[in-house]
């Protein structure tokens, strides 16, 4: 599962294969959660609010490479790294 960006300690990473719909994976300490692309709702999981609202705030300056990374991933390319948040 390839990490395409870290800031204030929470990773974003995207799987390969991944499931539909478009998401990414957040982590922080012991939480995890999935968001969704397009609505930045959380899927499934949880992270603590605060860091929930880092990870949203990064996802809407970053939304089009998230989608971009999503394509890429549908068409078995490499990851693009995306600027932390900052």
């Amino acid at each position: 599962m390839p990490q395409i960006s870290r800031f204030f300690g929470i990773i974003i990473k995207m799987f390969f294969d991944d499931h539909n719909p478009p998401h990414f994976h957040a982590e922080y300490g012991e939480y995890k959660a999935e968001i969704g692309i397009t609505d930045l709702n959380v899927l499934r999981g949880e992270l603590p609010a605060r860091a929930l609202g880092l990870v949203i705030e990064w996802a809407l300056r970053h939304k089009s490479e998230l989608l971009e990374n999503w394509e890429r991933m549908e068409n078995d390319e490499p990851f693009n790294n995306i600027a932390p948040l900052e």
